[in-house]
């Protein structure tokens, strides 16, 4: 059967290669982005970014050496964007801007994929990258120390907020990666056996939709929760303990290495 000419046309224009030099580093990101969404982040490669973007591989090599530079610049652009796209921590009303910051930075990850493979697992920053995010977790601390927290504390509990965002991402991300894989996704609760008998209370508040070890919506609500009445109590304890003052420093214990407690043990007898 003979080939529409409309449709050869088309082929034809699909295949036709760029012109040498036409394309830049914006351009080659914009096309890996793309990529990455149809292949993922661990399956994107220099031949088939060339393929996709009509280039011969040497023209994405002339700008990114190897796959890892490129991945630096995905995530320096993936980063900015996360960046702007979540709101800042007032010290006027620490409590809320905290949790819209911490929901926002979740809602954030979960809904893109690879920004959450570019930040997260693969966590490879870029100076310029590597400064920007320092800059903002600058920004948030120092307006928790402003709300009445000492600095310690301030740093601690964005530190918590942080590592709870990101685990709760992970978990679900890397759940998700697992579901492609020969031997099937398993979530951490279905791990559990949970017998009425022999276990009663994990039987009666399964039953009514609490999840052991899940990433969802109230585990993670609930641990958020924590964190900020923590911090909260902190805040008023410092008022209590010096009011119109800075709360006092809460200068952490340094954990002893195994050498270090060999050395401080008693002396054998002689």
């Amino acid at each position: 059967m003979e080939v529409p000419v409309v449709a050869k046309q088309a082929t034809a224009d699909k295949r036709q290669r760029r012109e040498r030099g036409s394309i830049n580093p914006d351009d080659i990101i914009s096309g890996a982005f793309e990529l990455a969404e149809q292949v993922s982040i661990d399956n994107l490669s220099m031949p088939l970014l060339g393929k996709h973007l009509g280039v011969g591989v040497t023209s994405i090599y002339w700008y990114f050496r190897k796959k890892d530079d490129l991945l630096n610049a995905m995530t320096d652009r993936a980063l900015s964007k996360y960046v702007f796209a979540t709101p800042y921590v007032e010290a006027s009303d620490w409590r809320e801007t905290l949790r819209n910051h911490a929901r926002l930075m979740r809602k954030t990850f979960m809904g893109n994929p690879i920004l959450c493979d570019l930040i997260l697992i693969r966590a490879a920053l870029s100076p310029k990258a590597a400064r920007l995010g320092a800059e903002e977790m600058e920004k948030a601390i120092a307006n928790l120390v402003e709300a009445g927290l000492s600095p310690e504390d301030a740093f601690d509990t964005y530190s918590a907020v942080s590592v709870h965002v990101r685990g709760s991402v992970v978990l679900q991300r890397l759940y998700e990666k697992n579901q492609s894989s020969d031997e099937g996704a398993r979530a951490i609760e279905d791990a559990v056996a949970i017998d009425p008998e022999k276990t009663p209370l994990l039987a009666q508040v399964s039953r009514i939709g609490h999840r052991i070890g899940a990433p969802d919506e109230t585990n993670f609500e609930y641990g958020l929760g924590c964190i900020l009445d923590h911090a909260s109590r902190l805040i008023e304890e410092g008022k209590g303990s010096r009011a119109g003052k800075q709360a006092p420093s809460r200068p952490r214990k340094a954990a002893k290495s195994p050498g270090s407690r060999a050395r401080t043990k008693a002396p054998a007898a002689r």
